[in-house]
């Protein structure tokens, strides 16, 4: 028994196999290449089962001449004589089993010829066309006789071109390069049908703002300590996001929102990119990231938009429909997601893995990017040519793509995340239980205390110092012993610390972090390091690398530049008089807790609200063309700018037309002329503004020179971030020839740049005052 069903078994496999491919084919009929691959799988098939007949056949005749022999020997006697009896009595019945299989694989192998023998007649005509096709010859698909001439050599490189039909026949290549890629025309043959009218799209869905977080906590998922720490900081911010999002939704009195279709991409999360955070969660590591993400979060699914979340790059292929294959190919549909949110590492984790579709869809990426890109870093050819190429940036993106934590970097857009506001009971309750003489110390880990002993014993000297530094069994040795060290505290622990404090000190790292806000928020008065020189990538090992060349003056240039005294103080801690000065006069100052508006849960929303409303990256307007490449007939619109009354800058003229799609809107629009040692965000904000760089485009004209009384012997066009200029001393101006390369950020002695700048609404940078 055994051993007919192993013979059955073994027969069923030969069969699955060899006809596997005949009864599952999704595709059958699809295209001649693709019957074809059929075919010929059936072809093998029909020998297989002939190969298997004959093997049982002679499998029967082997058994019977064994019976023979075994039934004439002699020596089996008595018992023996009754075992072999008992042994071969089931042997006649076996063969017939053997007989009966045999027969039925010749009734299959007869069964499948015919069928190919149809399949053939009816592929006929579909198989001498696939034998015609020749590569077209189209001056409008320069590129297609080159990608043909690539698949015939690296076709099988990928088991996605196989997935999409390709078979490695000249029309197979076509009919991908026309219909999955684009590098190829349609083939002729291929329309037999008119095309049928696409259906109206279906009217958009409008987004309700959430009253209830419980959903979002699902779809943030389980499994790692990363999820774990942003699901309890969303728990704990319940109540305040749900006001915000009440007092935002009155504020916008019903106005209509499409609702998005989301999808949140973690990248430094997930396993392929180490997840290195994940692990440091409860061992003091960095939390500003993950803050950052559970503040998104909860913001996109409060605004109504449908979200899907990943931390796996596995469920990022399935969302986003990827191939089987190593990556090579196009999605297997249109993407499902109006925006992506994500990081570099999930970034690179698409462009591997959407082939041509990640520069079809990239315009929906946004990318949650810490320290900021700036242009010059972002353009690649700029880049690799200039120097400014970095294991991040060159991905030409718009430079608004990128969404920083703080408003370092106009160039980018401003994303940020939320602090915990308080009421008026509990401000009270924090000014009249302060301690005056209680410092804690910004730094969980213990290598940041290394070397700081001079400070701290002056600090001693007026303050009892608290410390919050991670350990497991023994005390750091770089913590003094006249700290009173807490270990790593839950974050409302280390909120009640904060509450009872006077003085946050920070000891120069980490940088830019959301910790000082915290404690300015609490009622503590933050003092940190002013850095000279300022560190940047050209001299300090954690910036080098990243893809901007921002000089930072301090630790927290947000804190010292848009909060400053009496919240926030910035020495030289190289100068101990100065220092030990700070603290004595910190101890004396009374101060309220703070917190910018633009760091509320109620600002955050706005801005999202506002970013998603307005930024779009998809639909393009073409670049003004240099005049060289314009019709003699073509006569350049006359400049919308006019001076201003006091004929220091220009405004937008009162008379010109405004397009109400523009955003910004263009009333809020300045243009200054900066000075020669100064950048154009250093430009605005030195007149209480902000540099805008979507203005650029109309600031790149040669009558703005004129308007602005600067002589230019010479006009050129050329490709360089510090542009639109001009070179005083040779009066030559320059005009910018790559809008990627509009830049708020840089400067160079020989230039005086064309700064764009706009008002802000107070208490959030990003947003003019009229752009909600």
């Amino acid at each position: 028994r055994i051993f007919v069903l192993g013979i059955g078994f073994f027969t069923l496999c030969f069969l699955m196999t060899s006809l596997g491919g005949q009864f599952s084919a999704k595709r059958l009929g699809d295209s001649p290449f693709t019957i074809r691959t059929e075919v010929m799988g059936a072809l093998e098939s029909r020998g297989v089962l002939r190969r298997m007949s004959d093997m049982l056949e002679m499998l029967m005749k082997r058994m019977d001449i064994l019976a023979r022999l075994e039934n004439s020997t002699d020596f089996h006697k008595g018992d023996e004589a009754r075992f072999s009896l008992d042994r071969f009595q089931p042997a006649a019945g076996l063969m017939e089993r053997i007989q009966a299989i045999a027969q039925n694989v010749s009734d299959i192998a007869i069964k499948v010829d015919q069928i190919l023998r149809n399949s053939l007649l009816n592929g006929k005509v579909a198989e001498g066309r696939r034998d015609q096709c020749e590569v077209p010859r189209d001056p409008k698909y320069p590129d297609c006789a080159g990608k043909v001439e690539w698949m015939r050599a690296r076709w099988t490189s990928d088991p996605c071109y196989a997935f999409f039909g390709v078979d490695g026949t000249e029309c197979s290549f076509l009919i991908y390069l026309s219909e999955v890629e684009w590098f190829c025309p349609p083939l002729p043959w291929r329309n037999r049908t008119a095309a049928l009218p696409s259906p109206p799209p279906l009217p958009r869905v409008q987004a309700a703002f959430q009253s209830d977080l419980a959903h979002l906590l699902e779809l943030i998922g389980t499994g790692k300590e990363s999820l774990s720490f942003m699901k309890k900081r969303i728990r704990h911010l319940a109540q305040q996001w749900l006001r915000a999002a009440r007092r935002l939704e009155q504020k916008l009195k019903d106005r209509q929102r499409d609702q998005k279709h989301i999808l949140i991409h973690i990248g430094f999360l997930t396993e392929e990119s180490g997840d290195v955070f994940s692990p440091r969660v409860l061992k003091g590591g960095p939390l500003g990231e993950m803050v950052q993400w559970a503040d998104i979060l909860a913001a996109l699914f409060l605004l109504g938009h449908s979200l899907r979340v990943t931390v796996s790059l596995k469920e990022l292929q399935s969302h986003l429909g990827v191939p089987p294959g190593r990556g090579n190919c196009p999605l297997t549909s249109p993407l499902p997601f109006d925006l992506i949110y994500t990081d570099y590492h999930g970034l690179q984790q698409m462009k591997q893995h959407m082939g041509l579709s990640f520069k079809k869809y990239r315009c929906r990426v946004r990318v949650i990017d810490t320290f900021g890109t700036e242009p010059a870093y972002n353009h690649e050819e700029y880049a690799t040519l200039r120097g400014y190429r970095t294991n991040w940036g060159y991905w030409n993106l718009q430079p608004t793509q990128f969404m920083t934590m703080f408003p370092h970097t106009p160039d980018n857009s401003f994303m940020g995340f939320v602090s915990e506001e308080l009421n008026k009971t509990e401000k009270q309750f924090i000014k009249s239980n302060k301690v005056s003489s209680m410092a804690v110390v910004y730094g969980k880990e213990a290598s940041i205390w290394k070397g700081k002993e001079k400070f701290l014993a002056i600090l001693n000297k007026y303050m009892e110092i608290h410390g919050t530094v991670y350990y497991e069994t023994q005390r750091p040795p770089e913590v003094p012993a006249f700290v009173k060290n807490h270990g790593l505290l839950p974050q409302h622990e280390f909120q009640q610390l904060l509450r009872k404090a006077k003085l946050f000190i920070g000891f120069g790292f980490p940088y830019e972090g959301p910790a000082p806000l915290e404690a300015i928020a609490n009622g503590c008065v933050f003092l940190q390091a002013r850095f000279n020189p300022p560190h940047s990538s050209l001299n300090h090992e954690f910036f080098r690398g990243k893809p901007t060349s921002r000089e930072v003056s301090s630790q927290h240039p947000y804190a010292e530049d848009f909060i400053g005294k009496p919240h926030v103080w910035t020495v030289d801690y190289n100068n101990s008089e100065e220092f030990e000065a700070a603290i004595k006069t910190i101890m004396r100052t009374q101060v309220d807790p703070y917190l910018p508006y633009e760091y509320t849960c109620e600002g955050m929303l706005e801005r999202i609200h506002a970013y998603i409303q307005h930024q779009d990256f998809c639909t393009t307007s073409s670049p003004l063309l240099p005049p060289k490449a314009q019709s003699p007939a073509m006569q350049s619109p006359p400049s919308p700018l006019a001076l201003s009354p006091n004929a220091t800058h220009l405004v937008w003229s009162p008379s010109a037309s405004r397009d109400p799609h523009t955003w910004p809107p263009v009333d809020s629009l300045q243009v200054w002329v900066s000075e020669t040692q100064h950048s154009c965000t250093e430009t605005c904000r030195r007149r209480g503004l902000v540099c805008e760089p979507t203005f650029f485009r109309f600031l790149n004209k040669k009558e703005v020179f004129l308007q602005l009384s600067i002589t230019c012997d010479s006009t050129e066009y050329e490709m360089n971030h510090l542009y639109p200029a001009v070179a005083d001393n040779v009066h030559e101006c320059y005009l910018q020839k790559e809008p990627l390369l509009f830049s708020c950020a840089g400067y160079n002695t020989k230039y005086r740049r064309l700064c764009p700048c706009r008002d802000y609404r107070k208490g959030q940078v990003a947003l003019c005052r009229d752009c909600l």
